[in-house]
């Protein structure tokens, strides 16, 4: 420990023990706490104590009867257990009695200070940091404290409750791990006292009638083969296996999300997936006695498996599938997926899982979408993948959710109206239609995809929500359309779908509801960027309406609207797709370029998102040489660079330091990529081309926009701009043609606006610059040690432990002055 703090720490245990001073912020306290962690994992503890005595008397206090605060004590016992992890430092303790005082029943255990859900957790957290050697082991069982977290199980505080369960496990463990000459016993019999207590609370809980209890005892097994995997968690799960698998003739079974997480952390355990252990059985068994909820986040968890028996996994994917096989059985769609469930079970089961009410019916069928949305990417998916019977029970379930399908029985009329209008099914089922388009499928079945989509973006009942999800489904199954051999361009039925699409887009885009239009943007933005060469596209859409209606979303009252208006333009413009915008005052008369019109917004716009919009589509335009910055792109580049060096959003000037590098890079070259082990020596530059491309720079002020960007007040803008500069002194770095003496009176007239700039008076512009001044003030920066000083955290001064001390001394000593929170 630093000297200074030292002498600050007595005062502040001082402050601490005194009950009459207003204490600090629980912040402070886990500062605190972290840098004494600090301290003891890099030295000794018991060291620590004797040079600072004023610590042992702060544990000493605390015991004492006052009114002290919770979060006091409870940060004491935290300390304390920090401070006895180290085996000689915990005799040290005990020697004084101190510890029995803390953590038995002498200490906050009987007192009224227990009632507080932090003295519990804090009493937790101090004895899960002691329990590392076998003197803790002696200590929790001599003070009772194993029968104290027991009960904490069952805590009323739900963050005490956990901890208690963890804190078992780490027991557990620990008195597993055995003397120093060799492991313990596999016999369950000749395990240590402590194990032996643990393990018979767990089948003590598990024989028990009442559900918490059994669900304590499934948690803390959960953890411990989760977190654990010796050979003895095999013996453990071999000696409790029956009593897990008893639960299963219980009706309902009690505590059916954690018996699934404790069998799912079984089968996961290197070492205890192996068929001696009675592991599948029970899988397999579990999955015929859990409600169907239930049973699907099991069967998910089995199909996720890598090494799984087939039988198992085939029925762990019908029970998967059973509910949208009962979709289609109800609405006469043919047999279930993949004929794994025959017509009988699949009525009994429609009826049983689906039509008791709206809520249960609605949660079924969306969490087995969202399953089977996340098993359709993973390589161990079943296989065949039932596809065709998939895909035809999304687009039935849209079809009953507007009011379209055709129900064959009484279950299928019911279950249509527990159905229609239903949202949530709606975007959980477009959200696994999108994702269906990854494989392929049936023309007769793609079809009706298509049909269903144009439906709902349609439909003028359809939420701004699903709509959104309509277009991201529309445009995954746009993506996967079959091509035509050696044609990049959308076959005839894509294209014919898309010239129904446009009108419908054109509606969509002058929605009232402003979610829409955006939605609606982004759609056409996706499209443009993935067919805008394409001559089929390019001619449905400049047929359509939706290029002027983009253009006329550019001033939007929504700022949201207008950005993705912003970004649709620059996308269509660089395709060629774009209709020269009208004046908004007068439509009729002379037209302006995009180009005006993006600039008139980065200007003027009171929102940040339109701006950020435009600085990204005139960084994309630079970068693809779009046709109307090649014109002037001097001109071009040094507008945008005034502009966005006057902006307030920190993002508009990032951007425009990204723009300034793409224009240096197609000055002066892409930086070179380094190979670690290849010694490149430097390449000097032409002086010719490299003097007139740093004119260039000059004359589009790029350095004046660098060097403010430099002392932005923002830190990711400085950082980009140093990097930027640093790249810049790279490739002028072997530059002999192009040296300016240190001496100059014009690099010194630099030097001192840039430090007038440093200390906050950025008033006075820097006028023309020559290249030879801007090199020789670049190698006169400290640019390395700007980017080092740039990427320390805000407050690396303040985070030191002298000022933390110093900080919570500053503020006890205003708050007992003022009798206020200075805060």
């Amino acid at each position: 420990m630093d000297p200074e703090c030292s002498q600050l720490l007595p005062a502040l245990c001082a402050v601490l023990a005194d009950p009459r001073q207003p204490m600090v912020d629980d912040t402070c306290l886990e500062k605190l706490l972290d840098w004494f962690k600090t301290i003891t994992e890099a030295g000794s503890s018991l060291l620590l104590l004797q040079e600072n005595p004023c610590l042992v008397e702060l544990l000493c206090h605390v015991l004492k009867p006052q009114d002290l605060s919770s979060r006091v004590l409870s940060f004491s016992l935290r300390l304390t257990g920090v401070f006895a992890a180290q085996e000689d430092c915990f005799q040290y303790l005990q020697q004084g009695e101190l510890l029995p005082r803390l953590f038995g029943e002498a200490g906050p255990l009987g007192g009224a200070a227990w009632t507080a859900p932090t003295v519990r957790s804090g009493w937790i957290q101090g004895l899960r940091s002691l329990a590392q050697h076998p003197s803790a082991l002696h200590f929790l069982a001599d003070c009772g404290a194993v029968d104290t977290i027991f009960s904490l199980q069952g805590d009323s505080s739900l963050f005490v409750a956990s901890a208690a369960g963890q804190l078992l496990v780490h027991i557990l463990s620990l008195s597993m791990r055995g003397p120093a000459e060799g492991p313990p016993s596999l016999q369950a019999d000749d395990w240590p006292p402590c194990a032996q207590k643990i393990v018979g609370h767990i089948e003590e809980s598990l024989r028990s009638t009442a559900t918490p209890q059994i669900t304590q005892a499934l948690n803390v097994l959960t953890t411990t083969f989760s977190h654990c995997h010796d050979p003895w968690t095999q013996v453990l799960w071999v000696q409790l296996h029956p009593l897990v698998a008893a639960l299963l003739q219980k009706d309902p079974v009690p505590a059916a999300h954690s018996l699934v997480d404790l069998l799912l952390s079984v089968a996961r355990s290197p070492g205890l997936s192996s068929s001696s252990c009675g592991l599948w059985e029970t899988l397999a068994q579990t999955l015929s006695h859990l409600s169907p909820t239930q049973a699907g986040l099991l069967a998910l968890g089995i199909l996720k498996l890598q090494d799984c028996p087939q039988a198992l996994r085939a029925q762990a994917f019908a029970v998967l599938l059973q509910p949208l096989a009962c979709v289609l059985q109800a609405t006469a769609q043919g047999p279930g997926p993949s004929g794994l469930l025959d017509s009988t079970a699949a009525d009994s089961v429609t009826a049983d899982m689906l039509l008791p009410s709206k809520a249960a019916c609605v949660g079924l069928l969306c969490q087995t979408l969202a399953h089977l949305e996340l098993l359709l990417p993973l390589p161990q998916r079943p296989c065949p993948w039932p596809q065709a019977p998939l895909l035809g029970a999304a687009v039935t379930l849209l079809q009953l959710c507007r009011g379209s399908g055709s129900p064959a029985s009484d279950a299928g009329r019911q279950l249509c109206a527990l159905l229609l209008g239903c949202v949530r099914v709606q975007r959980a089922a477009l959200d696994f239609l999108g994702t269906l388009s990854q494989e392929t499928g049936p023309p007769e079945l793609v079809t009706q995809v298509f049909a269903v989509l144009l439906e709902y973006l349609r439909s003028p009942d359809s939420s701004p929500t699903v709509l959104k999800k309509a277009f991201q489904a529309t445009f995954r199954w746009l993506l996967s359309s079959p091509r035509t051999p050696g044609c990049s361009d959308l076959d005839s039925h894509t294209l014919l779908f898309l010239r129904e699409l446009l009108p419908v887009l054109q509606k969509r885009l002058c929605s009232p509801c402003w979610e829409v239009r955006d939605s609606g943007l982004e759609f056409l933005t996706q499209m443009t960027r993935r067919w805008g060469g394409q001559a089929g596209f390019r001619h449905a859409l400049l047929a359509s309406e939706v290029p002027r209606l983009t253009e006329q979303l550019l001033r939007d009252p929504e700022s949201y609207v207008r950005a993705s208006a912003v970004t649709a333009m620059g996308q269509l413009s660089s395709q060629g797709l774009c209709v020269p915008p009208a004046g908004p005052e007068h439509p009729g008369s002379q037209q302006k370029s995009l180009l005006g019109e993006l600039l008139h917004i980065l200007s003027t716009d009171s929102e940040g998102f339109p701006r950020r919009a435009v600085m990204q589509v005139f960084t994309q335009w630079l970068r693809d040489s779009h046709a109307d910055v090649v014109g002037d792109t001097e001109q071009f580049v040094a507008g945008v660079l005034q502009v966005a060096g006057q902006d307030l959003d920190w993002e508009v000037r990032a951007q425009g330091l990204e723009l300034a590098l793409v224009f240096l890079e197609q000055m002066l070259g892409p930086p070179r990529s380094h190979c670690p082990y290849a010694v490149t020596p430097p390449v000097a530059a032409p002086a010719g081309p490299l003097t007139q491309a740093l004119q260039s720079l000059c004359r589009v002020r790029l350095f004046e926009f660098a060097f403010r960007a430099l002392f932005d007040c923002d830190r990711p803008v400085a950082q980009k701009s140093c990097d930027l500069l640093l790249l810049l002194r790279a490739k002028t770095a072997s530059s002999s043609s192009l040296q300016e003496p240190r001496s100059s009176p014009d690099v010194a007239s630099v030097e001192a606006a840039l430090q007038r700039w440093r200390a906050g008076d950025q008033a006075q512009p820097l006028g023309d610059l020559e290249p030879e001044v801007v090199l020789a003030v670049l190698r006169s920066m400290d640019l390395e040690g700007l980017r080092g000083a740039l990427a320390e955290s805000s407050d690396h001064v303040e985070k030191s432990p002298q000022s933390l001390l110093q900080d919570m001394l500053a503020t006890v000593g205003i708050l007992g002055e003022n009798e206020a929170d200075c805060y």
